[in-house]
């Protein structure tokens, strides 16, 4: 019986103490402590919490321990891994993983850039009948070839241009001959054999396929780092309006462009800039990626001024903060101004993602030349407290003043801006 007891008010104890420990402030401390932070080298922006009685700092083989009852505030002169451990007692309890970054600084953009995509092949936006003495059919759908498959390659010749196209399939057609198509589907390869079936309303052999080699629409320049003359735009992947699904490209080109005119958004109605641009024009740069992040490549032409010409540096995920802050952008012809916007939620993503932020229109010229965020605004560089953060991609289609935002890290990530080199990580 006393075992019983005793083992009872064992059970009650911890029981207690189990529901006491959430409310104790040295524990809710220790939860407060990140296990990972990410910061710049020569800056002060590092302050951890206090936990017992010191705290052992470990950076470059020398050991410091602190003794304090506030917050410590810690900097690092180079790039690389560090690690601050606490201890209690000497016994260590936690450790908090710190990247140190290179101090980078990029320019950030806001300028309006016309886009022209050369897809990788040529796409298929749709299928088509093609009439026959024996009825309507469409030879590429009874092949299985799919809207937004890409076409690589018939009878083993390299496809670039939809001009190949038609006189292969002529020919083929003329000799009784079937197509041998590769084509491309997501991360897969496939073979299928196409057979050209001759029109008898158009007098011509056809395959049943709406096809298309470019792609063009208008945007936003985001940054562009100086030396390397790397820059990002857009802040998402560009789909093709008619699949829905991410340009593969083979290469493209930005230029120019000037805003025209504005048709505001409305609830439920995303607006849209309406700007001109020549594809032929000298290029700003070309376009090497269209990824989730936007587009990248290299620049080989000067963007227009702005008063932000200077470079700017950035900040990480979990350096940005809710509140005020600005996007740089385009309403009219070629200037680029600044707009007042509210950071709304931000999420310290440690890995890249999209929708990273969500932020706010609250400039009442914006909102009424624009009625918010538009089409054509998406890669517009956030600034906040003299830092780029990030840019805008995507409105909310029922309350077009707030909409998305994307971190600047994964856009330099992308864009191949190393802003973390691993030969300077500390030994």
């Amino acid at each position: 019986m006393k075992t019983d007891w005793i083992r009872k008010g064992i059970g009650l104890i911890l029981l207690v103490s189990l529901f006491a420990l959430p409310w104790l402030t040295p524990f809710q401390i220790y939860l407060s402590i990140p296990n990972q932070i990410k910061t710049f080298e020569g800056l002060h922006d590092i302050s951890l919490p206090t936990l017992g009685n010191s705290i052992e700092l470990q950076a470059e083989n020398e050991q410091t321990v602190q003794h304090a009852t506030d917050i410590i505030p810690f900097s690092f002169a180079e790039s690389g891994e560090q690690e601050v451990v606490y201890t209690f007692s000497d016994i260590p309890v936690k450790k908090v993983d710190i990247s140190v970054y290179e101090d980078i600084r990029i320019v950030p953009g806001g300028q309006s850039i016309g886009i022209n995509l050369h897809t990788q092949g040529v796409l298929v936006v749709g299928h088509h009948l093609v009439s026959t003495e024996e009825g309507d059919l469409s030879p590429g759908e009874k092949a299985e070839i799919k809207v937004g498959d890409s076409i690589l390659s018939i009878n083993n010749q390299p496809i670039k241009e939809m001009e190949q196209v038609a006189p292969l399939v002529k020919e083929a057609g003329e000799n009784k001959k079937d197509l041998d198509v590769e084509i491309k589907r997501g991360n897969k390869t496939i073979q299928t054999s196409l057979t050209p079936q001759y029109d008898t309303d158009d007098q011509e052999f056809q395959i049943g396929l709406y096809i298309r080699d470019t792609a063009a629409g208008i945007g936003t320049m985001t940054f562009y780092e100086p030396n390397s003359k790397k820059y990002g735009a857009l802040g998402h992947i560009i789909s093709d309006m008619d699949t829905r699904k991410p340009v593969e490209i083979n290469d493209g080109t930005i230029v120019k462009s000037k805003v025209t005119e504005i048709q505001k958004g409305e609830n439920g109605v995303p607006g849209e800039k309406r700007a001109n641009f020549d594809v032929n024009e000298s290029e700003l740069g070309n376009i090497t990626k269209n990824t989730p992040f936007g587009i990248f490549g290299t620049l080989n032409g000067k963007v227009e001024k702005s008063k932000w010409n200077e470079p700017m540096p950035i900040a990480l995920p979990n350096q940005v903060k809710e509140g005020p802050a600005k996007i740089l952008t385009v309403i009219d012809g070629e200037k680029v101004e600044a707009f007042d916007v509210e950071i709304v939620n931000t999420v310290a993503q440690e890995s890249p993602a999209t929708k990273g932020l969500i932020l706010k229109i609250v400039d009442d010229r914006l909102l009424e030349a624009t009625g918010g965020i538009v089409q054509g605004m998406s890669g517009s560089p956030i600034i906040q407290d003299g830092k780029v953060i990030g840019a805008v991609t995507h409105v909310f289609v029922n309350d077009p003043t707030s909409g998305y935002g994307v971190h600047i890290e994964w856009m330099l990530n992308e864009a191949g801006i190393d802003i973390y080199k691993e030969d300077k990580k500390a030994s």
